[in-house]
């Protein structure tokens, strides 16, 4: 900026130096450049896809893990790349198996695409892995947006099996129910899920046990004073 500022009043001083500020800090923000760096080192698997899941453009974490390059990956459908053993069950491929109409995957990019919100789910993906079936356990967003005068949808892929896994191993007492940890300490499921994940728990009771405590109550006898 330049120019006498002496006699201008403060507030407009402080307003031209922020829209100054602003201006260089939107010509870095909307550097090609950055973009592709920032997309990039995204940690997740990160896909521009269509409304058939078609995939325009993926992050390097998603080239790091997708057994095919390039052109084998741009406008091939995601279970394609993906290798779900169900794109090949029939052969149109990826959207077209039975198992497809429950996909989540699919399912998710479609509602993103129709529906202009943000989308989250959970799945657990069969993908072929050096030829051998392997389960996946993934958290799927996806969230839509238009570009020039095409509607695409932003899909990320993160890969939770070392979360679900714990989930399925953690040991509890059959007796009062509390969780060992990895400290080997037992705790009451409550306080184990609040410290490893940030779970609150509401009590009641269910309709079973609310009927026992009934006839509990019942069946007591009362003292006389």
């Amino acid at each position: 900026m330049t120019g006498n500022m002496e006699n201008t009043p403060t507030i407009v001083v402080f307003l031209a130096i922020i829209f100054h500020k602003s201006a260089q800090t939107m010509n870095i923000i909307n550097s090609p450049e950055l973009l592709r760096t920032l997309f990039n080192a995204l940690p997740s698997m990160v896909f521009i896809v269509d409304e058939d899941v078609k995939v325009y453009a993926f992050n390097q974490a998603a080239a790091d893990v997708l057994p095919k390059e390039g052109n084998a990956i741009l406008k091939h459908r995601g279970g394609e790349i993906l290798q779900c053993v169900h794109s090949t069950e029939t052969p149109k491929g990826c959207g077209y198996a039975p198992f497809c109409d429950g996909c989540v995957i699919r399912n998710s990019v479609k509602s993103a695409y129709v529906g202009d919100r943000v989308v989250r789910a959970r799945t657990k993906m069969e993908v072929l892995k050096r030829g051998s079936k392997t389960e996946i356990y993934a958290l799927i967003s996806a969230t839509a947006f238009q570009y020039d005068d095409k509607r695409l949808v932003l899909f990320v892929i993160e890969d939770i099996s070392i979360i679900a896994e714990l989930q399925k191993i953690i040991p509890i007492c059959s007796y009062c129910h509390k969780i060992r940890d990895e400290k080997q300490t037992w705790a009451r499921i409550e306080e184990y899920f609040k410290k490893n994940w940030d779970v609150n728990f509401s009590h009641g009771l269910c309709p079973e046990c609310f009927i026992k405590e009934i006839e509990k109550i019942k069946n007591t006898e009362i003292a006389p004073v």
